[in-house]
């Protein structure tokens, strides 16, 4: 398996053609203030703009067109290095890139590319629109790629399943030292129960009701426990078996502080067995229990913050997550491995569902990064002694037009609904950042030793 790396994405829909990436770029590599001397060109395109820089690529054309092998691709940082004292100016590999990545800048008197700036863009910390991201999550895979995947192949997930996405991703990290609890939802429908006899994972797993998944789990641990043998005890949960009929034996296992990890999946919905609204159902969304008719408009009720309760249970780690954030997913998922060593440790990761919520199985990583650029969704973490901490916190949110429109189940809104959804989000982002700024920690627990 070869080696992925860092990159600057460009998203041309945030982009308005402000020039400030061209300008830090000149200031940084050329000590000017001409976009003439930026090694990365925005361009006016056909209604939008486009990106004229180098892609750093796994097989560069440039380097394979340098006769005095001048480009050499870093196999460390994956950046085509142009080393200057070899260039005869031939200007052959200007034709080979078909990204407009290398050109030749007359005040500097030979040609020029992006180096990413030995892994801090000027360009993206000077792209107030967002329209430049500097992606990292490469390291991920470099990381975890050669890791077993704990899930069979073959899972009976609809395409473009988000909650096979987190299953597959949270059991190759945590390992195989491990025992799973998946109660009824998704998760076993879609296959970790197995069929004909056989499991679909690779470690034990057993299928609990809905209603006594963490008790069970935390029975196992104890046992374990006493035989001297370490392993992580893991609950993959839907929403339904945490936030309701399962709520009781989670906020028990929270309260007495076992030792296992807690991983809610929330799609919002019980949607292995035919969409029904759940606590965790959003205000105003479709489900085959709040149809949408001549009487009914959506669920009636805000949706339960499930993970501000568990705080308020001092576990040793709750945290939100997305798998639109990846790098903020796997710290997450470290520190809640971790903590799951010497207390209750709670991951609350939103899974967008592309049947219940009726979008295109292809957005789902769409749907999900709206959610958190809204302020929909909002990603946090919070341990009894560092309190609540934001971990991405989003100062200029998009519209939340843009992501109720993305979705099926929320065509019907009237804009009354839409309003009641807009200000519910402003009090939820203002109640958290105030959590926030206070440090977010609960009262310590009484020692009675």
């Amino acid at each position: 398996m070869t080696g992925a790396y860092s990159t600057i994405a460009f998203d041309a829909a945030r982009c308005d053609g402000c020039n400030a990436c061209m300008v830090s770029c000149a200031q940084a590599k050329a000590g000017s203030d001409e976009v003439a001397d930026s090694r990365i060109q925005i361009v006016a395109g056909d209604g939008a703009f486009e990106l004229a820089m180098c892609r750093q690529c796994g097989d560069p054309r440039c380097e394979a067109n340098c006769p005095a092998a001048a480009l050499v691709k870093n196999e460390d940082s994956g950046v085509v290095d142009w080393d200057g004292s070899k260039c005869v100016d031939c200007l052959l590999c200007t034709v080979g890139c078909a990204y407009g990545g290398i050109v030749r800048n007359a005040r500097a008197g030979h040609v020029v590319k992006c180096d990413l700036c030995d892994g801090d863009p000027a360009c993206v910390k000077a792209c107030a629109p967002g329209a430049l991201r500097y992606v990292t999550t490469a390291r991920i895979y470099n990381e975890v790629g050669q890791l077993e995947d704990l899930f069979v192949p073959g899972l009976s997930g609809c395409q473009g399943c988000n909650t096979e996405l987190i299953m597959r991703h949270a059991l190759r990290r945590i390992g195989p030292d491990t025992v799973l609890a998946t109660p009824p939802g998704c998760i076993p429908g879609m296959g970790s129960v197995g069929y004909n006899g056989l499991t679909g994972t690779k470690v034990p797993v057993f299928h609990p009701l809905l209603t006594n998944t963490a008790s069970m789990l935390a029975g196992i641990k104890r046992r374990y426990n006493r035989l001297g043998r370490e392993v992580n005890a893991v609950a993959l949960a839907g929403d339904g078996g945490a936030s309701d009929v399962g709520f009781q034996s989670l906020s028990g296992a929270a309260e007495r502080g076992e030792q296992i990890l807690f991983i809610c999946v929330d799609n919002e919905g019980y949607m292995n067995t035919g969409m029904q609204r759940s606590s965790c159902t959003p205000y105003g969304a479709w489900t085959s229990t709040t149809p949408v008719g001549e009487h009914g408009r959506g669920k009636t009720q805000d949706a339960k913050n499930l993970p501000v309760l568990m705080m308020m249970h001092n576990c040793a780690y709750v945290a939100t997550a997305s798998t639109a954030f990846m790098e903020d997913l796997y710290a997450k998922l470290d520190r809640a491995i971790a903590a799951s060593k010497r207390g209750f440790a709670y991951l609350h990761i939103y899974s967008p569902c592309t049947t219940g919520w009726r979008f295109p199985s292809q957005d789902n990583i769409t749907v999900a990064r709206m959610a958190v650029e809204t302020n929909f969704v909002l990603l946090w973490e919070f341990d009894p002694e560092a309190g609540l901490q934001l971990t991405h916190p989003v100062d200029a949110p998009r519209p939340v037009r843009d992501y109720l429109e993305a979705q099926g189940k929320y065509r019907h809104l009237s804009p009354e609904q839409v309003a009641h959804i807009e200000a519910g989000i402003d009090r939820q982002a203002a109640f958290i950042a105030r959590l926030a700024q206070a440090g977010g920690a609960p009262p310590a627990r009484p020692s009675f030793a």
